[in-house]
């Protein structure tokens, strides 16, 4: 190595003025594919790190290709890039089932409940600090049971005590 400055290396201030040119361009094609409805991308997936990974295979310096534990190490990473997104859906896919098992639970024990006051003497907010008072006559079944009290139906949530017959 020499002290020699290299002739094809810009100094700072054509550096800037490139750098300049150069994101010029990039805001004019910017603006240019806004109004045409496009709109860049805000994260890679699995795909595009796919694209990336060929293109660069495909124009690589024949005469220094890319050392195979760098080949190795992207693939590594595409692999955990793909077993992370699969461990994603599977997990929003059993969030999705979750909820609906813990709904359904839900609606049985609400439906379980409603139903073992039948016969029992009950206490119902029906708003505006009123109450209602009366023994539960029917219950009707299904994920909002109502019950019937003193020949009206109520929703199973407005009732506020249960007592023993």
């Amino acid at each position: 190595m020499s002290s020699v400055e290299s002739p094809w290396r810009m100094d700072p201030q054509e550096k800037a003025l490139v750098d300049m040119e150069v994101n010029k361009i990039n805001y004019e094609i910017f603006e240019k594919d806004k109004e045409n409805g496009r709109v860049p991308k805000q994260s890679l997936g699995k795909d595009d790190f796919l694209q990336l990974l060929l293109k660069q295979l495909a124009y690589q310096d024949p005469l220094s290709p890319m050392e195979n534990t760098e080949f190795i190490a992207q693939m590594a990473q595409f692999s955990s890039l793909e077993q992370m997104t699969a461990m994603s859906q599977s997990f929003a896919s059993l969030s999705s089932s979750l909820s609906r098992d813990f709904s359904r639970i839900a609606e049985l024990i609400s439906g379980t409940e409603a139903a073992s006051a039948l016969g029992k003497q009950v206490v119902l907010s029906v708003g505006d600090d009123r109450t209602v008072e009366g023994v539960v006559r029917s219950v009707t079944k299904g994920g909002d049971p109502r019950i019937m009290v003193n020949g009206f139906y109520y929703n199973w949530n407005q009732v506020v005590e249960v007592f023993e017959e």
